[in-house]
C-alpha cells in the first residue's frame, strides 16, 4: 500500500507540533494533506536524508536545490504558508537539543529514518558554495564571492532582469494596471538617485559596484557627468563596456575591474552605491564608509542604496540565511538601517534623508520570478536546473520577506559636509536639485 504521504504528514506535524498547512505528494504517488492547499512534492526519499543530515534551512535548500523537494502549486503561498513553521520558529542547537528529549518527537525521527532508507549523508548539490579558510570580506574572499554570484552568464542575468540590466530595487511611480512596466521603473529609480545626487555636466561619479553599468550610462547620457564604475566582476565589466560603447559614452563613462578599496583618484563630486553595501560585512562597514568619505570631495554627495534587517534584542545572535550564504550571497551581511546611518555618521558624513522603499523591492523580485518562470527552459538551458531552481527560491522568498517586513530596503543621502556647515542641500526635504 501506497502511504508515504500520509506517514510523512504525521511525522512532520509531530516534529512541528502543529497541523501540515500544505499537502504532500511522495515519491510512491501517495497524497495527504489539505485539499486544494500547495503541494510540497518529495520526489525521492532521499530529501529525507538531506533533512535528517542537516535540519532546517539549510537541508530543506539542499533537497530543493538538488530537485528531491518541489512545489505544485503557487510557490508564494506554498512559502508563506511554511514559513511560520520552518523559517520563523527562531529554533538553535539549544532549542532542538530540548525537543529531542521529547519522546514523541524521537519516535517522530526514528520514523524519519527509516522510511529515509540507507543512512549515508547525500553530497550537497554542486551549485552550494565550497568555503575556503581564512578571514571574511578581505579582496580575495571579496572576489570570490562576488563571482559566484554574478559570473552566472550575462545572458541568463537579461532573462532575469530584462532589458535594463539593473539588479537592485526598481522604483514604481505606477504600477502594471496604470501602464508601469518594469523597465520604466529601473529607469525611474536611476533618475531619483541622480536627482538625489544633484548630478550636472561636468561633475564626477564613482558608482560603487556598477553592475552591467545601467547607473553609469544613465548619469552619463541623461546629465552630462563623468562616470567612473567599479566592480569585481569580469563578466558584468566586459558587458557594460560594450553597452557604453554602443551608446557613444567611452569619452564620459570608464568601467574598471577594481575594489571599491583601491580606487584612489578622488576626489569625486558624487558616488553612487546600489546594492554593493550588503557585500561589504559589519566589520568592514566602518572602512567602507570612510573610504567613500575620503573619495568625495568638501560638499559632494553619496547615496546609499542597501537592504536592511529588523533589528535584535541581542544583536550577538544575528547569523546569517544558511541558504543565502550557501548558494546565493556567500559573506552577505544586513544590518538594521539604524546601523547603517550610525556608521555613516561616524564615518564623517552628515546624514541628510532616508527613504524606505521596501514595498517597491517586493514589487521588482515578482517581476523577476515571473521573467525566470516565463524563460524556464532557457534559464536551465543557460545555467542548469540546480542554479535556476536556486534563483526561483531566493527571489520568490525575497519577496515575501519584503511584503511581510521581514527585511526592507533604504536609499541614505548622505554629504561630506565642510567644516563651515554648508551642505548644498535644499531647504525642504524630497526636492531634489
Amino acid at each position: 500500500m501506497a502511504d508515504a504521504a500520509l506517514r510523512l504528514q504525521g511525522l512532520f506535524e509531530q516534529l512541528l507540533g502543529a497541523p501540515l498547512p500544505v499537502r504532500i505528494r511522495a515519491w510512491d504517488g501517495s497524497q495527504a494533506g489539505p485539499p486544494g492547499a500547495p503541494t510540497l512534492v518529495v520526489r525521492h526519499r532521499r530529501a529525507l536524508r538531506r533533512l535528517l543530515f542537516k535540519p532546517g534551512e539549510l537541508g530543506l535548500a539542499r533537497a530543493w536545490v538538488a530537485g528531491d523537494l518541489d512545489v505544485e502549486g503557487d510557490l508564494y503561498s506554498a512559502l508563506d504558508l511554511l514559513a511560520g513553521l520552518i523559517w520563523e520558529r527562531g529554533e538553535d542547537a539549544r532549542t532542538l537539543t530540548a525537543a529531542l528529549r521529547d519522546p514523541e518527537v524521537r519516535a517522530a525521527v526514528r520514523g524519519l529514518v527509516r522510511l529515509a532508507g540507507p543512512p549515508l549523508p547525500p553530497a550537497p548539490p554542486r551549485e552550494e558554495v565550497r568555503r575556503v579558510r581564512g578571514h571574511l570580506h578581505t579582496r580575495r574572499s571579496d572576489r570570490r564571492a562576488i563571482s559566484h554570484h554574478y559570473d552566472v552568464g550575462n545572458d541568463f542575468y537579461e532573462l532575469v532582469l530584462g532589458p535594463s540590466m539593473v539588479y537592485s530595487c526598481a522604483y514604481w511611480t505606477a504600477p502594471e494596471s496604470e501602464g508601469g512596466t518594469l523597465e520604466d521603473a529601473q529607469r525611474d529609480k536611476l533618475e531619483l538617485v541622480s536627482r538625489k545626487l544633484g548630478l550636472s555636466p561636468g561633475q564626477r561619479l564613482l558608482d560603487v559596484g556598477c553592475g552591467w553599468g545601467s547607473m553609469a550610462i544613465h548619469a552619463a547620457r541623461e546629465h552630462g557627468v563623468s562616470v567612473v564604475g567599479v566592480t569585481l566582476s569580469q563578466e558584468q565589466a566586459a558587458y557594460a563596456r560594450k553597452r557604453v560603447a554602443d551608446e557613444g559614452l567611452t569619452d564620459r563613462v570608464e568601467i574598471r575591474v577594481q575594489d571599491y578599496r583601491d580606487v584612489a583618484d578622488g576626489p569625486y563630486d558624487a558616488i553612487s552605491s546600489i546594492g554593493m553595501a550588503e557585500h561589504v560585512g559589519a566589520e568592514r562597514y566602518l572602512e567602507y564608509a570612510g573610504d567613500l568619505y575620503h573619495l568625495l570631495k568638501p560638499g559632494g554627495r553619496l547615496l546609499n542604496h542597501q537592504i536592511a534587517r529588523r533589528p535584535q534584542q541581542d544583536e550577538s545572535a544575528y547569523s546569517v540565511d544558511e541558504f543565502i550564504d550557501a548558494y546565493v550571497f556567500p559573506d552577505g551581511e544586513l544590518a538594521p538601517i539604524g546601523t547603517t546611518v550610525t556608521q555613516l555618521e561616524r564615518a564623517g558624513f552628515e546624514v541628510r534623508d532616508v527613504e524606505s522603499i521596501r514595498e517597491h523591492y517586493a514589487l521588482t523580485l515578482r517581476r523577476w520570478v515571473a521573467n525566470l518562470e516565463a524563460g524556464w527552459d532557457r534559464a536551465v538551458q543557460l545555467t542548469g536546473p540546480g542554479r535556476a531552481r536556486v534563483w526561483r527560491l531566493y527571489m520568490a522568498a525575497s519577496a515575501l520577506s519584503f511584503e511581510r517586513n521581514r527585511i526592507g530596503v533604504n536609499q541614505v543621502l548622505a554629504v561630506k559636509t565642510p567644516d563651515r556647515g554648508d551642505s548644498g542641500m535644499p531647504l525642504r526635504a524630497r526636492t531634489w536639485n
